[in-house]
């Protein structure tokens, strides 16, 4: 199964000349968290998500964030002091979003696709035909195909106490009398009872509890072994090349700035409140991998002029959840 058979078609876009504003109203119309960002020619250039909204003021960031989760939730109409805040900052779509962009093709396998949100932690891909938007694959459309694929249960004409596992094909002739009575033995044999299906509802409420809390411990584990690898992996002179290489080629584009890393807040030492807020001594609280993206940047690429952003990407139930650093060539920021 790939990209062609799980991907939505009917795909929403916008231009990167759109406001913030019309780009707020196009999402809640249409009932989306994305719209990937197009040019004149059709051609990917970048991803806006509520999340891209959510960072394009410092100020007063935690009362818009909560007027945009109330608006999700509740489905109200927008708010006018969120939509006054917008327009009067007058960003366009190429000022707040996310590039360059992760897509695939319609040949990709729904495997890769996995891994590919996985890696990027992100929820969405576009999927292209010779360089043109046709489609989009989210998570939500990866977990529908792997219901498609699950086999269905085996069909039997034994009701509810599976009587066709215990007759022969001359039973099904039987008179109704003889079959009740037949029915009637084996549910009793089986210990069919009331109070033997309320067990069985207990069990299998236990074993529901059960699997969530070992879900949620390993989610746990698995989060808290990415943090313990970022924390243990070095910046090297190769990965460094490849990402002055990827800002070059963003600046082609137009684009003044460029996502160098993504982390979960926990890897900061206070969660990500400094950079939330923000706080200038922000920096101080990085760790690992994103203490070396730092340090490295402070070093050889501050004194050229560059500027180093950190921006908490998204909200996860209301919490802080991943964090971006964005090295900035556009101006002061």
């Amino acid at each position: 199964m790939d990209a062609f058979d799980v991907m939505t078609t009917a795909v929403i876009t916008a231009g990167p000349d759109r406001s913030t504003q019309e780009i707020a109203e196009l999402l809640l119309e249409h009932g989306i968290s994305a719209v990937p960002i197009v040019d004149d020619t059709g051609e990917v250039i970048g991803m806006v998500s509520e999340g891209d909204l959510l960072r394009f003021s410092d100020e007063d960031r935690e009362a818009r964030r909560d007027w945009w989760l109330a608006i999700l939730a509740e489905g109200e109409a927008l708010s006018q002091n969120f939509l006054a805040n917008l327009n009067g900052h007058k960003r366009n779509a190429r000022d707040v979003m996310s590039a360059p962009v992760v897509t695939v093709t319609e040949h990709t396998d729904v495997s890769e696709i996995g891994k590919l949100l996985s890696t990027h932690k992100i929820k969405r891909v576009p999927v292209l035909r010779d360089g043109q938007i046709v489609g989009i694959v989210s998570r939500a459309d990866l977990i529908r195909a792997l219901i498609a694929q699950s086999p269905a249960p085996s069909a039997h004409h034994g009701g509810l106490f599976d009587w066709g596992s215990h007759s022969s094909s001359h039973d099904e002739y039987a008179e109704p009398k003889a079959r009740l009575a037949e029915s009637a033995s084996v549910a009793k044999q089986n210990a069919n009872t009331a109070s033997d299906f309320r067990s069985l509802v207990e069990a299998a409420a236990a074993k529901k509890a059960a699997d969530l809390e070992a879900a949620r411990r390993a989610a746990q584990g698995g989060q808290d072994h990415m943090i313990q690898e970022a924390i243990d992996h070095h910046v090297t002179d190769d990965h460094w090349r490849d990402l002055l290489i990827q800002a070059r080629q963003a600046a082609a584009h137009g684009e003044t700035e460029l996502l160098v890393l993504r982390f979960p807040a926990k890897l900061c030492s206070d969660n990500g409140r400094a950079i939330n807020v923000p706080e200038p001594d922000w920096p101080a609280t990085l760790r690992g991998e994103a203490a070396e993206t730092y340090l490295r940047f402070e070093r050889e690429l501050r004194p050229l002029g560059f500027h180093l952003i950190a921006r908490v990407l998204d909200f996860p139930g209301g919490f802080i959840g991943d964090i971006g650093l964005f090295l900035h060539w556009g101006g002061t920021s």
